[in-house]
């Protein structure tokens, strides 16, 4: 998580360079989304640093957050849920789509950087998930545009990999939120708008899975996904 949000923070410096000095240190599609990025680190080790304990275990995932907020409690959670929400509508409002596309990429873009978090229940499962949904837009897209635009973050995910896989450190939410706030962006800016509409079915999809059932004992049943899993894991 360490790793992760310094990363990030190192990225707002360099920024701030390449507006005043005219430099082309960053991808101007990379700036669009620097603010997302920032906050969703900043908001997931809000989240690491204060939601602890067995009431926070309780009210987790959107289900826990409504319960908690029924009950009249406001959790770490439910505050990163409202502040990713209020970030993804702001960057996504400069891409001047319709209504109803504005509102299904605001959905995409929340959806995944949410399911990454559900899926970041075993060492280095976030990062192999994130590995093949590159891999598989660069060749299904038959370009490296996805490496150009987040490419920067290659050497950090993949240090945060050998971390966690060797369980010498974890992801927490501020790395888990972080990869999936990379793979929707990916999604957004590869992707045509057809395209968004179909992932954003499958995301939703697989969240609803993860909220009702075991995402990990679905992975367990198919030897192939298992193999997968594992590989790597000290």
């Amino acid at each position: 998580a360490v790793l992760a949000t310094a990363a990030l923070v190192a990225l707002a410096p360099l920024a701030v360079l390449n507006d005043r000095a005219d430099l082309d240190l960053l991808e101007p599609e990379l700036r669009r989304w620097l603010p997302y990025l920032l906050g969703i680190a900043f908001l997931g080790f809000l989240d690491d640093a204060l939601g602890q304990g067995a009431a926070v275990a309780t009210s987790r995932g959107w289900r826990g957050h409504w319960r908690a907020l029924r009950a009249g409690s406001l959790s770490t959670g439910a505050i990163k849920a409202i502040g990713a929400l209020a970030l993804a509508a702001y960057v996504v409002s400069g891409r001047g789509l319709e209504s109803w596309r504005y509102v299904a990429d605001v959905a995409l873009l929340i959806l995944a950087t949410n399911l990454f978090n559900l899926l970041d229940l075993r060492p280095g499962r976030a990062e192999k998930g994130l590995t093949l949904l590159g891999v598989g837009l660069c060749l299904g897209a038959w370009t490296l545009a996805p490496i150009e635009l987040l490419g920067i973050f290659a050497g950090p995910v993949l240090v945060g990999a050998w971390l966690t896989l060797g369980e010498r450190a974890m992801l927490g939410d501020t790395g888990s939120n972080l990869i999936g706030a990379i793979a929707g962006i990916w999604l957004l800016t590869i992707l045509g708008e057809d395209a968004r509409l179909v992932a954003l079915g499958i995301v939703l999809a697989l969240t609803i899975y993860g909220e009702l059932r075991s995402i990990s004992a679905a992975i367990d049943s198919v030897p192939p996904l298992r193999w997968l899993d594992s590989l790597g894991r000290a």
